[in-house]
């Protein structure tokens, strides 16, 4: 029997979803850490640093490409991962 407040779960814990990623252009900046990208399909998101770039102050200007990673419930927010170098294709993979 389970003590009051015990959690009890069947199984190993749940494995989260995998993310998606593309790329995409930065269109516009909207703060500190939040951009305005759009993707190659044309669709606009909003992106935001990853830990890594804020904790770098890491800036990014209009017409930049960078990585966009997604999660598999929201395509309207993104992760911003890293600038692509300017011959970079959409089909490459970190």
């Amino acid at each position: 029997m389970l003590a009051a407040g015990e959690d009890f779960r069947w199984g190993p814990p749940a494995m989260p979803d995998p993310t998606i990623h593309a790329a995409g252009e930065i269109v516009k900046k909207l703060g500190p850490t939040l951009y305005r990208a759009e993707l190659p399909n044309g669709k606009w998101v909003m992106a935001h640093l990853s830990k890594s770039l804020t904790e770098a102050a890491a800036e990014f200007d209009t017409g930049d490409q960078v990585r966009l990673e997604f999660t598999a419930f929201d395509f309207d927010q993104a992760r911003i991962l890293c600038l692509l170098a300017k011959d970079a294709k959409v089909a490459d993979r970190p």
